[in-house]
């Protein structure tokens, strides 16, 4: 049944050992001491061009440009070309890309996705570059990020940003409830019985016109809640042989997630999601709460039509949420001509100063990964939302996905299932089974 997730990761798999075939060659580490990151002058050198690979929105890409002209400022010589691909099919023209030995100089990837170019040495890890820069140290990052784009003890990429979902919500909507607007202290079930108070057939035809709560529905949508009540999804982070999403505490959890559209009809169900998403009717003024991360906010800002702001998940047995981290990749290829990986660190060093990281954080598309800067008032004052401090509050109780070669795969089966599980298209059981079975096939070794 899952084959093709099997078939897909061992394929990519293959893809570092070319690269590192290619590239067993002496690699010239960078000195940080020649680059201050913020004061970066290129004038002196040949005329270079560090192409940079993303994949986002219009609003995303124009968060980017600012970054990139800014750094071009700085430094005339260097020309930063952004390439935004579509979120589909990313990873796999990255992989050809890599085959082909025709990588990007930088990509921007989350952590969870890097399981595949990590275990086959395919990146240039960044340990030797952070520790030698005269602009960055470890400890300007939280550590939770580092931590999550570390793999054998390794910095496969630098973190950009500290993300986790958050509810946003329609003040207009609840405004016309009577409602409070969501002030971080309420509970699953409190949450429930607010986007029941706000699911209304409003021209009484029978059908749903305005939802209480939407999100796309994925593991990452689920594991905050997975994690509040106590229970996990791997028997072991390092080296896991099974799910261990089958123990009551999980499948209470998933019930919970499943039942707000199975049961409480509060969510749109499959034929209302594909008719519109759940994020176009959150921007039309038709859905009043909306689980997303961070990257959402520069789509919102386009907003026009009513205020909004974002609140605190909901907390179930204790506070957890999920880490959203996108880092700065660079494949090992790059590090082949050392004058070369040089302007690239230049251009990353410059993205992660306290000047990179402020402009990205203006624009409202990134929690900065730099403590300093998430608790300037670049980050803080950058509104709407009005409560950005409700991210940084989330980084107290914030866990993460494994980098493993598997993970995609396992990630995809959870996702699978538990889309057949919200739209009543299987059992809670039955599609935990199905997740437990398939899963297994993929950590087989």
């Amino acid at each position: 049944m899952y084959r093709h997730f099997i078939h897909s990761t061992r394929l990519s798999r293959s893809l570092g050992f070319t690269i590192v075939a290619l590239l067993l060659l002496t690699i010239v580490g960078c000195s940080a001491s020649e680059s201050t990151g913020e004061n970066t002058p290129q004038e002196a050198s040949a005329p270079q061009t560090v192409v940079f690979m993303i994949s986002g929105s219009l609003e995303e890409q124009a968060a980017y440009e600012t970054l990139i002209a800014s750094f071009e400022k700085d430094n005339p010589n260097v020309d930063v070309v952004l390439n935004n691909l579509p979120e589909e099919g990313f990873n796999e023209k990255l992989t050809t890309m890599f085959s082909a030995g025709a990588p990007p100089d930088i990509f921007l990837m989350n952590f969870r996705h890097l399981g595949v170019f990590a275990a086959d040495g395919a990146l240039y890890t960044l340990d030797s570059s952070l520790d030698s820069s005269q602009v960055l140290t470890r400890d300007d990052f939280y550590p939770a990020t580092l931590k999550a784009f570390t793999y054998n003890e390794k910095l496969q990429c630098l973190p950009q940003n500290l993300s986790s979902p958050v509810i946003y919500y329609n003040k207009a909507l609840f405004d016309a409830a009577g409602l409070a607007y969501p002030d971080g202290s309420w509970n699953w079930d409190d949450f429930v019985a607010t986007a029941r108070a706000l699911t209304l057939d409003t021209d009484g035809d029978g059908t749903i016109d305005q939802y209480g709560f939407g999100t796309s529905v994925q593991a990452m949508r689920l594991a905050p809640f997975i994690w509040q009540n106590g229970a996990d999804f791997l028997d072991d982070y390092s080296n896991p042989t099974r799910l261990t999403l089958d123990t009551p505490e999980a499948r209470e959890a998933i019930e919970w997630f499943a039942n707000l559209q199975v049961v409480e009809h509060v969510m749109p169900d499959a034929v209302a999601e594909d008719a519109t998403s759940s994020t176009n009717r959150f921007l039309q003024g038709t859905m009043a709460m909306y689980m997303n991360s961070r990257v959402q906010v520069p789509t919102l800002r386009t907003i026009t039509d009513f205020e909004w702001d974002a609140a605190s998940l909901p907390v179930g047995k204790q506070p957890a949420s999920v880490l959203h981290s996108d880092g700065f990749c660079v494949p090992l290829q790059v590090a082949k001509d050392s004058n070369h990986l040089q302007t690239v660190w230049s251009f990353i060093e410059y993205a992660f100063s306290e000047t990179g990281q402020a402009l990205l954080a203006e624009t409202g598309r990134t929690v900065p990964s730099r403590v300093k800067v998430a608790e300037s008032e670049a980050f803080l004052s950058s509104v709407p939302p009005e409560n950005n401090q409700v991210w940084l509050d989330a980084a107290a109780h914030i866990n993460a996905f494994p980098i493993l070669p598997q993970w995609s795969a396992v990630e995809g089966i959870i996702t699978n299932e538990l889309k057949r599980a919200v739209y009543g298209q299987a059992t809670v059981d039955e599609a935990i089974q199905a997740m437990q079975d398939g899963a297994a096939e993929v950590l087989t070794p």
